[in-house]
């Protein structure tokens, strides 16, 4: 018994397995270029940072991409509305499939809603820190001091604590510097005032505020407590180490080594 082939039949498919490809590739490149160009217009707006433009961007491609989807499914002769029939038959199934992945979307849009964090801030959430360089509809991408990519989905950063060190513009530098129980507490404190005053960085207001914190084992704990723009953090806590450390053996105050101390009774 021989069997016959449609070559028409054959000959329809294929074309249509060409044009699907053709409109999938166009609608890639379309999708990145408008996306693209929509985040580089929302982003040159003076009012608006490139978290929202890139987000905004983020939800236009998919939504395109959604869109070539439909035409591809047509080209092979399944309408839309029987796709939404098939969709809607199958919510259960597909909803407990991507149940992680529409919950990182539901985040994302909450992220981007109350702004916990912004593109360029350095950030802390649930132990893993970083800068964040980018917030999509489903991760939060993070780049560590060493330049380590971080990918987080937006499910995990919404449920966790955000700690937020760039949110505000000014940040507090806490110094504590331990000196010989043998120096002058007075002399080592005017030092490290002397040392904070001098110091650019340094904000007047709150007032530079150094006390003894503490009487240890082998010190006396001096601790320093200064107020700098966010951006100076590091560099000025850096700076501030080396420089009392450096006025401190001018004016010889000595930083002491851990030791202990034997006291004998003779009895």
């Amino acid at each position: 018994m021989e069997t016959t082939v449609d070559t028409g039949l054959l000959d329809g498919l294929l074309w249509n397995v060409i044009k699907a490809a053709i409109v999938l590739v166009i609608g890639w490149i379309v999708a990145g270029g408008i996306s693209g160009l929509v985040r580089r217009r929302v982003n040159a707006a003076e009012n608006v940072d490139n978290t929202l433009g890139n987000f905004v961007a983020s939800v236009l491609k998919w939504v395109i991409l959604l869109i070539v989807l439909v035409a591809v499914l047509g080209i092979f002769g399944i309408e839309a509305t029987s796709l939404v029939a098939m969709l809607g038959a199958a919510t259960l199934a597909i909803g407990l499939a991507l149940q992680g992945t529409l919950s990182d979307l539901a985040a994302g849009f909450m992220l981007i809603l109350f702004r916990p964090y912004k593109i360029g801030q350095y950030v802390d959430i649930g132990g893993t820190a970083g800068t964040v360089v980018d917030l999509n509809l489903f991760v939060t991408e993070l780049a560590t001091p060493d330049n380590v990519q971080i990918i987080m989905p937006n499910g995990q950063a919404w449920g966790s604590v955000i700690t937020n060190f760039s949110h505000h513009d000014t940040r507090r530098v806490d110094l504590v510097f331990g000196i010989d129980y043998g120096d002058d507490a007075t002399k080592a404190m005017e030092i490290i005032l002397a040392q904070a005053k001098a110091d650019d960085r340094v904000l007047a207001d709150p007032e530079p505020w150094v006390r003894v914190t503490n009487l240890g084992d082998s010190s006396v704990d001096l601790t320093a407590r200064i107020w700098c723009q966010a951006a100076d953090y590091w560099d000025l806590k850096f700076a501030m180490t080396k420089n009392v450390k450096e006025a401190f053996d001018k004016d010889g105050v000595s930083i002491p080594y851990p030791h202990t101390v034997e006291i004998r009774k003779e009895g």
